[in-house]
């Protein structure tokens, strides 16, 4: 076989090859003059002018080209274990913005686009659970006008993601908003209400957004639930009493252990509770803290931590981490049982 017919000085790719290709440079081919990147691919077709028919027939092109690149990558992918839950760390909106010098605020349009895209491959790709980190109840902390920039771009994020020609409702994906709720804004508050009721038929996916949310706080709220639920089955008791004395454990045939509160009671009053536990948890920007983030549940989870910022990341990051996750799999796995 000629040169020409093998790409020049480009081996013969392997499926595991071709995709780790991707993952490391963003393109389809090993010849650098006709690299496609898939991480603009994305982006060109709404660069392209919509106005006029060819504009539009261009578009849609670009669109369909990547969705069956997407589609043939999935397929190879699916060979191996697919994670059912993928948690993210939106970081790096603010420091994007500094970088592209743009105005305050599109950082996080950018980056809301950049959760779209990713919902999408997620689905695509066979992964049932989505969590982001969307707000920490420290960022209450910052500048009062940009917490309330904030609260109003996400009272119409959260209105956009509900629409119904919207992605959530075309995929067929079920909103939770989990964390201390109380702590938001009346407007953002009902808005989240809003979503959650309005996507509560939908059963494809999940899409937790985790906001006014830190673990230590999910964790103590579950505590003190828990508490408060065996305090109410002691008085239920205590009232079934004829003296109004708690009787001796043994003589109601009650195990003294039924009476504390253990990691399973713990649990079933998480936020989070909704979701099985991570199979990875990728936090942008580079940082490899967890930033108060799912602390309870990420014991046997994969991190990942690429240098790019959250409106940066793409396909090929996803594709590089699932990879990661495959070839790890059977000592996670083994780590789940052991514990």
């Amino acid at each position: 076989m000629s040169e020409e017919e093998t790409g020049g000085n480009c081996p013969r790719p392997t499926p595991l090859s071709f995709l780790k290709n991707i993952a490391a440079t963003g393109s389809l081919f090993c010849d650098y003059e006709s690299k496609v990147d898939l991480a603009a691919w994305s982006s060109i077709s709404s660069r392209v002018d919509m106005e006029g028919v060819n504009g539009k027939r261009v578009g849609h092109l670009f669109e369909n080209i990547s969705s069956f690149v997407r589609q043939c990558i999935f397929s190879i992918l699916n060979v191996g274990p697919v994670p059912s839950h993928i948690a993210f760390i939106m970081d790096g909106n603010r420091r994007y913005s500094k970088k592209q010098n743009l105005l305050d605020g599109d950082g996080h349009r950018d980056g809301f686009s950049a959760l779209i895209n990713m919902l999408k491959y997620c689905y695509e790709l066979g992964v049932k659970y989505i969590t982001v980190y969307a707000f920490s109840i420290d960022n209450f902390k910052r500048r009062p006008e940009e917490v309330a920039s904030l609260m109003t771009l996400m009272q119409e994020k959260i209105d956009e993601l509900t629409k119904e020609e919207s992605i959530i409702n075309r995929l067929g994906i079920r909103i939770y908003f989990q964390g201390n709720l109380k702590l938001l804004s009346d407007r953002v508050k009902s808005a989240a209400e809003k979503a959650m009721v309005k996507t509560s038929g939908n059963s494809r996916a999940v899409l937790s957004i985790c906001v006014a949310y830190t673990s230590t706080d999910e964790i103590a709220h579950a505590v003190q639930e828990s508490c408060e639920e065996m305090w109410d089955d002691i008085r239920k008791q205590e009232a079934n009493n004829a003296e109004g004395n708690f009787i001796g454990l043994e003589e109601n045939g009650k195990d003294e252990n039924e009476h504390r509160i253990g990691v399973t009671d713990v649990d079933r009053h998480m936020y989070m509770s909704v979701c099985p536990d991570p199979d990875i948890i990728i936090r942008t920007s580079g940082a490899t803290r967890l930033s108060n983030f799912l602390l309870w549940q990420s014991a046997h989870c994969l991190l990942y931590s690429p240098t790019a910022l959250w409106p940066e990341i793409g396909l090929r990051h996803l594709i590089w981490v699932i990879l990661d996750f495959q070839r790890n799999y059977s000592y996670l796995k083994e780590k789940k049982k052991q514990s």
